[in-house]
């Protein structure tokens, strides 16, 4: 095979911002840390042997564009993209998809490795991108939608992007960010802006004459042979996670990753092919490119529904009008479901598939959900896996267990997909792998094609995350008996009160046992006598009313009474625009409280 990893391409990753594939540097004489690579890592042993040969009718860089090439054939006519009462076809789709390719190259001049963001909620032009932009030899940039000027702004000049396709709902968000790159002195030149105007019936928008987007598209030809990847190995996106405006984190993803993981959904519960599944569109495109499944629908040829905002209202309407078989979100999200009003809620006619990662999701979300009509299913994975990297598979004796027991199996991380090399809890210092006792903590770690190239120029970072070999996911977590991994926390969460560890997952799962309890996060607050203390941030359900003594006896009732928060603040809590609580926030707020004496 190819030397694509043999380079350690990694140990130079000084990506070219505009060219982030023309960036191939060879090994600095000086010897570099092997970061815990096998020796005779990259050597191509098939070399050595007579009569083999690589050629182009035996060997193609692994990429997911080609999933779509495939689906325009053998499910031309199926249904692809619903959008309110826009539908298209797989065969439309791919043609539109070559028409968008052939005009960013032809008409806006794109090159290899060029960067090309976008500014948009789910809709048809979103997911049209993450297979126009690959097809032109671009690399895909997501933006969040929730982030102010100076966050994307940052992101911009940090990627170099040349495009910025922004959905006319946030083009005056695209035009102050504009603003604040003008005014850097290191800023070239602006990124060309593309406007996008695709309401849905909902939106009470009507397109402009001068629909931006849509001109753009047809000006293209879907002649266009498309534009492969030299290397399975070249970026297909980057994707930024949470970080300041001095260091963002631009994980960036190859082809092989891409693929990969997209093909692993297909044995998520209930998709493949063979069940035909519609896919209503709850999780944001641009949070780990939709979870992988922006490709993997197109790798089944399932039905993508999309939702321009998210409500529990729409999430029942698309479900009854379009029969929805499969949604997916955080936690946030399924909370969503089950406190809609009455008046929101539609009798589900058949069972709906959910899956739901983020954050531990609490005992009593799965049980409700079930009740209800809902199958879910726990995943887990970070953007640095490509989305997610295991799930938690249900066993057909589970089924046989009391609702509260069946949902405590069903609330673990579970065991690696297919994409995945290997899912290990290990000790983050002495990278011992922990036994499966299901009480010794370490942290989770991952291996395999799936895993991120890097952080785009971030060498630091990147060395810290591949410490070992292994990809360190911060996470802090036990291994079951039966090989289940269940995530009991975040390293840097952990409270140490008197020279207690306490986990602070385990403090939330007992305040959302309570009747009157929402939603739930715990962090440390200074305390002059332990050192720290649990302090709890409860957001209580409509029409109910707690008082912090009642919360701190609840708990107490329930734990150890050093695990009991002595502190409970009551109100919404502030969650990032994937539905994940913000610890950041809270643990600032617990600050400014104070110490307790």
């Amino acid at each position: 095979m190819r030397r694509f990893l043999g380079k350690k391409p990694f140990l130079n990753f000084d990506l070219s911002l505009r060219r982030l594939n023309a960036n191939r540097v060879s090994v600095p004489q000086t010897r570099e840390p092997r970061l815990g690579l096998a020796e005779g890592f990259g050597q191509e042993s098939w070399r050595s042997m007579e009569g083999l040969v690589r050629c182009s009718a035996n060997y193609e860089p692994l990429s997911p564009i080609g999933f779509l090439e495939r689906t325009a054939t053998v499910y031309r006519d199926k249904t692809s993209v619903v959008f309110g009462s826009v539908s298209y076809t797989w065969s439309q789709t791919y043609s539109r998809c070559l028409k968008l390719a052939s005009a960013l190259v032809q008409q806006l001049g794109i090159s290899r490795g060029d960067v090309v963001a976008i500014l948009a909620p789910n809709i048809p032009a979103m997911y049209e991108l993450h297979f126009a932009v690959p097809m032109a030899g671009g690399v895909l940039c997501p933006l969040n939608t929730r982030l102010d000027p100076s966050m994307l702004s940052v992101f911009l000049r940090h990627s170099e992007a040349v495009i910025l396709f922004a959905d006319h709902q946030f083009l005056e968000l695209a035009q102050r960010t504009f603003d604040l790159l003008s005014m850097s002195e290191k800023s070239r030149n602006l990124p060309t802006l593309v406007r996008i105007s695709q309401p849905d019936d909902d939106a009470n928008v009507s397109p402009p004459s001068d629909c931006e987007y849509e001109s753009l598209l047809l000006s293209g030809s879907d002649k266009f042979a498309g534009r492969k990847p030299e290397s399975e190995w070249d970026p297909i996106s980057i994707n930024y996670t949470s970080g300041t405006t001095l260091r963002p984190r631009g994980v960036v993803c190859s082809h092989r990753g891409a693929y990969v993981n997209s093909l692993a959904t297909a044995f998520l519960p209930k998709m493949g092919p063979s069940s035909s599944p519609v896919y209503l569109w709850t999780i944001p495109m641009f949070h780990g490119n939709g979870w992988s499944l922006t490709w993997g629908m197109a790798a089944q040829g399932g039905t993508n529904v999309c939702l321009r905002k998210v409500s529990a209202k729409g999430i029942f309407k698309n479900i009854a009008t379009q029969n929805v078989t499969h949604i997916g979100g955080a936690p946030t999200v399924l909370n969503m479901i089950l406190n809609s009003t009455l008046e929101e809620r539609q009798k589900l006619s058949r069972k709906v598939e959910v899956f739901t990662g983020g954050a531990p999701p609490p005992l009593q979300i799965l049980t409700e959900m079930e009740e209800l009509g809902f199958n879910v299913t726990n995943v887990y994975g970070m953007t640095e896996t490509t989305g997610p990297g295991t799930y938690c598979e249900s066993k057909p004796e589970w089924a046989l267990l009391p609702a509260r027991e069946r949902s405590k199996l069903k609330a673990r991380q579970g065991l690696k997909h297919l994409a995945v090399d290997d899912v290990e809890v290990k000790d983050p210092v002495t990278m011992e792998t922990v036994p499966a006792d299901g009480s010794t903590e370490g942290e989770v770690m991952f291996r395999g094609n799936n895993v991120m190239m890097g952080y785009l120029k971030d060498m630091e970072s990147t060395r810290e995350a591949f410490r070992g070999g292994w990809l360190h996911s911060g996470d802090l977590a036990v291994k079951h008996p039966d090989g289940y991994i269940e995530i009991t926390g975040r390293l840097k969460d952990l409270i140490i009160s008197g020279g207690e560890n306490i986990n602070p997952v385990e403090v939330e799962r007992a305040l959302c046992c309570h009747e009157a309890v929402l939603e739930a996060a715990v962090v440390a607050r200074p305390d002059g006598h332990w050192g720290e203390t649990p302090c709890a941030f409860v957001k209580l359900k409509d029409g109910f009313d707690a008082e912090s003594g009642e919360m701190i006896e609840f708990c107490r009732n329930r734990l150890p009474h050093f695990m009991a928060p002595r502190t409970v603040v009551f109100g919404d809590l502030p969650k990032s625009s994937t539905g994940k609580i913000q610890k950041r926030l809270l643990r600032q707020r617990a600050l400014e409280l104070g110490s307790l004496l």
